[in-house]
């Protein structure tokens, strides 16, 4: 593993790697921007590149004919995006996406296999990557059945807040909407008694977190779980803390 201080990458999983395992994949690395809305993987097709975001959130999406999307993961930094270019898989039935504009870097699936195939050590960096990923999304499912609104919402701000510079949030109402697959109504409403209880500042376009330990207190069992399975099976912070 490279020393964190010195390493010319942001994105974790790059930092986490070894030298011979970095220096497989460094001279295949495309760094480019990552835009607000920006497509990473579509329902169905198969995509030619693996993802290193080193800013920025991305959300990777449940699509329905006959109900809304659903938010099932979410990436930034700490990650890699989509998971079918390590696991080999020939497509997914999820829309990748960028929700919060960053940059980062990307590679050809067939570069980065071929790594992997060289190397077991990179292999198992990876693999544990997308464990932790897998556990994100049980934790997902699990606050998404129990938990009422305001606890839902104060875990994904957590969430984006882990994955953000600072304490500013570029979040509308209506991609909170989205992302939680309920009304832009109930979003406005759960917003305002955050604000009540003083947790966070809203305004048009963007969050600020007030409280992260409020929010906390907030999420429940929800939040917590899957940030310190990452750290344990990856290594590095995933939170802010």
């Amino acid at each position: 593993m490279q020393n964190p201080n010195s390493s010319p990458y942001r994105n974790n999983l790059l930092i986490r790697m070894n030298p011979e395992d970095l220096s497989r994949i460094a001279p295949h690395l495309q760094f480019l921007d990552l835009p607000r809305s920006l497509a990473l993987a579509e329902p169905g097709k198969a995509g030619d590149f693996t993802y290193f975001p080193e800013s920025g959130i991305g959300s990777v999406v449940v699509p329905s004919t006959t109900e809304p999307e659903a938010e099932i993961g979410l990436f930034g930094r700490e990650g890699l995006t989509p998971a079918a270019g390590v696991s080999g898989v020939l497509s997914s039935p999820y829309h990748v996406f960028m929700q919060v504009p960053g940059a980062g870097h990307r590679i050809e699936n067939v570069r980065l296999q071929a790594a992997m195939a060289e190397s077991v050590t990179l292999r198992n960096l990876l693999t544990r990557y997308l464990h932790s990923a897998s556990v994100q999304v049980a934790y997902t499912a699990f606050s998404n059945a129990t938990q009422h609104i305001e606890a839902r919402l104060a875990r994904w701000l957590l969430m984006c807040h882990d994955r953000s510079e600072g304490d500013d949030i570029e979040l509308t109402h209506e991609f909170i909407g989205i992302m939680l697959a309920v009304r832009r109504q109930s979003v406005t409403t759960t917003i305002h008694i955050l604000e009540g209880k003083r947790l966070i500042t809203a305004s048009r376009a963007s969050i600020t977190i007030r409280d992260r330990a409020g929010l906390k207190m907030l999420a429940g069992d929800a939040y917590g779980i899957p940030e310190r399975d990452y750290e344990a099976n990856v290594g590095g912070l995933v939170t802010k803390e």
